[in-house]
């Protein structure tokens, strides 16, 4: 089978593997779409230290299943699947409590890092535990339902929010992720949602995905919104943290997402004397099925977000254009079956 190997920092190849063997637990999927996510192209030349060569990447997919395991229940050779990207133990205390993104040994397909190496979906055939695995709508095409991963990501950033307490909501940072926060506040209820951002192309998208005021950061005082109910930041550098901390009002809360920076400075004196609540959020701990209800119903949307469905032998060129941040990238799908 093909797969796309990072085999060097910044270097891809197509390689010729074996189809994975699978356990009695687990089902063999044929990849037909596997989203390039920013965290495999900031990974790529080594600085986030999670995508140590060699690896195949890709974490966002979804496919076809062509074999399964002795021991697996409710599914079957063609069925229709996405699945959750995280491989969590199911045994240890936060497994327990249903926050599978906290497992004390978990791991991602698609990173290899210091702790632990899992090969990803940037390939023909991928060897995944049923119970990781979520049926498609009849509906919904597999470029749309690999979206399913950051729309989870977004919908687990939210979760601490209440619409009937924080009505109004400041988001920070309209990328990928940032677009999909303002679809899921919309979805959740929440009246009055904020977007901030210095790309006026990215501030018109956000209109589409929910934001009922739009602010060019570049043009924003510090004095501009200074009470909002609650701010999330999706970019991960300290001029941004530092905006969304100063969005919100007194004991207003600080949702984290970006982690663009390992490290940031803090205004510490801002964040006590005014009692604010910095949380942090990652991952996916269980939102799977919503993140598919959530596309399935607003499919037009979310289509607009993708850019390009590639062949594996055409996605460096793809990472090397994203890398570079090109104007009007967003999602780039790779079909293996191409």
């Amino acid at each position: 089978m093909k797969s796309l190997e990072l085999h060097e920092l910044s270097s891809f190849r197509v390689v010729e593997r074996p189809p994975p063997q699978i356990a009695p637990d687990d089902v063999l999927l044929r990849i037909r779409a596997c989203g390039i996510c920013g965290s495999d192209v900031h990974g790529m030349d080594g600085s986030s230290g999670r995508r140590i060569p060699p690896v195949v990447m890709g974490h966002e997919a979804a496919g076809e299943i062509v074999e399964i395991g002795d021991d697996v229940r409710g599914f079957s050779a063609g069925d229709r699947v996405t699945f959750d990207s995280t491989l969590s133990c199911g045994e240890c205390a936060f497994c327990l409590e249903g926050k599978v993104n906290l497992c004390e040994s978990r791991r991602v397909f698609g990173v290899s890092c210091g702790d632990y190496k899992l090969d990803g979906a940037f390939t023909e055939y991928l060897a995944v535990p049923a119970r990781l695995l979520y049926h498609l709508p009849a509906g919904l095409d597999y470029s749309l339902a690999a979206l399913a991963e950051p729309v989870g990501v977004a919908l687990h950033a939210i979760k601490n929010l209440d619409p009937s307490i924080e009505s109004e909501i400041c988001v920070i940072g309209t990328g990928m992720i940032g677009l999909l926060i303002l679809l899921a506040l919309k979805h959740k209820g929440f009246q009055k949602v904020h977007a901030v951002d210095i790309s006026p192309e990215k501030l018109d998208l956000a209109k589409d995905f929910g934001a009922d005021c739009c602010h060019d950061s570049k043009q924003l005082a510090s004095e501009d919104l200074r009470e909002m109910d609650a701010a999330l930041e999706v970019v991960g550098i300290e001029p941004t943290i530092k905006r969304a901390v100063g969005s919100v009002k007194k004991g207003g809360k600080v949702i984290l997402v970006g982690n663009l920076s390992p490290e940031i400075a803090i205004p510490l004196q801002e964040v006590v004397t005014r009692e604010l609540s910095l949380l942090g959020s990652c991952a996916i701990a269980g939102e799977y099925s919503e993140a598919i209800k959530l596309i399935e119903t607003n499919q037009t949307t979310l289509r607009k977000l993708i850019s390009a469905i590639i062949p594996l032998e055409e996605a460096a060129s793809w990472f090397s254009r994203l890398y570079a941040k090109e104007d009007g990238l967003f999602k780039v799908i790779v079909d293996p079956s191409l």
